[in-house]
């Protein structure tokens, strides 16, 4: 099948111009705003919702992540070499990334309602995290309800015979926008909805995912406190000496 210009400019410039746009963006955002490169963080003005909503997230999005790269790049042939049947393939699939992706929504969900209802948190939200949230719960939303769908409905989809083959001919620079032209209304959807995610990421604080605390491993401890009586030769005023034992 001949793809059209619409299907061209669907399913391979978009998602070039998406992946683009993230490269050099994270690239500009290291160089030029290194001081800005943070999660922003708002523990300290709200802890309780903070610490069910975000290891439900984080732990969820990561078992998404590797769901993805388990199923759109490894080709179905090499499941197969390893004695992993289709069926069996698909049923773990589905129930493990059930679970997954109903933790990382039902997390975000959490998070998103935090940010909205305690005060400060709201107040430090700007209209970049809002652009955010709503990319990643599209992104999420659409993933997770075109999978429910087709598979409870009976309308069972085999994703690694055309969206899986498409996005790996992304990276190999032969797209071959025709199989994703062909897939679900939802699948589409939700490979959009991605690519809008991607190319808003290195302007996000979104790029705290690239980030490790290596250093903290090497680093020298930080005293900030001494019970040491012999330190210091300042004697502390009336009132402020040391209380003994």
């Amino acid at each position: 099948m001949t793809p059209s210009a619409t299907d061209i400019l669907l399913w391979v410039a978009v998602p070039y111009a998406a992946l683009g746009i993230c490269l050099v963006g994270h690239v500009w955002r290291y160089r030029y705003d290194k001081f800005g490169w943070t999660t922003r963080s708002s523990q300290l003005y709200e802890n309780r919702l903070l610490r069910l909503g975000s290891p439900l997230f984080h732990y969820g999005i990561v078992l998404v992540v590797l769901g993805h790269v388990l199923g759109l790049v490894l080709p179905e042939s090499w499941t197969e070499a390893i004695g992993v049947s289709e069926g069996l393939y698909h049923a773990v699939s589905f129930t493990l990334g059930t679970v997954a992706g109903v933790a990382t929504v039902l997390g975000l969900a959490i998070l998103i309602y935090r940010r909205r209802t305690v005060g400060p948190v709201f107040s430090a939200t700007t209209r970049n995290d809002k652009i955010m949230y709503l990319l990643l719960g599209l992104s999420l939303a659409l993933g997770l309800g075109t999978t429910l769908y087709y598979t409870l409905s009976g309308q069972v989809h085999d994703y690694r015979q055309d969206v899986a083959p498409w996005f790996r001919s992304i990276f190999t620079f032969r797209p071959e926008p025709e199989l994703m032209a062909g897939a679900p209304l939802g699948f589409r959807l939700h490979a959009l909805a991605a690519c809008a995610l991607f190319a808003f990421w290195p302007f996000s604080r979104l790029v705290h995912v690239w980030s490790a605390p290596v250093g903290y491993l090497t680093r020298p401890y930080l005293v900030y406190r001494s019970r040491d009586e012999a330190l210091g030769t300042h004697r502390p005023p009336r009132g402020w000496e040391r209380v003994g034992p």
